[in-house]
């Protein structure tokens, strides 16, 4: 009776696969993780600008000057800001007529 012949990796073939596979690993993570940072950072600085211009809005809509104190409560009881925005503003230590991080 003839035996079959079982094709299959070497121990050699398969060492060499994970090492391939964890340099792409050591290549990709770190990039992730700049690009998370970069994305973290754009919608830091959108959500300052949103801040912002919900205060110009404001300041316009209840015809107060520059020199009158808003604070986040009053943009929130107007309906300027939702609890979402607030909550990540004070989460982002952001501050109202902040324009430069």
């Amino acid at each position: 009776m003839k035996k079959k012949k079982v094709q299959a990796f070497t121990l050699v073939e398969m060492a060499i696969v994970l090492f391939i596979i964890s340099l792409l690993i050591l290549i990709v993570i770190p990039n992730v993780s700049k690009q998370r940072g970069r994305a973290i950072k754009i919608n830091d600085r959108a959500l300052q600008t949103e801040l912002n211009s919900q205060v110009e809005l404001y300041k316009e809509d209840h015809n107060v000057g520059d020199s009158t104190s808003i604070t986040l409560d009053d943009l929130k009881k107007s309906g300027y800001l939702s609890d979402a925005q607030i909550k990540q503003i004070q989460k982002d230590g952001l501050q109202i007529g902040k324009t430069d991080e």
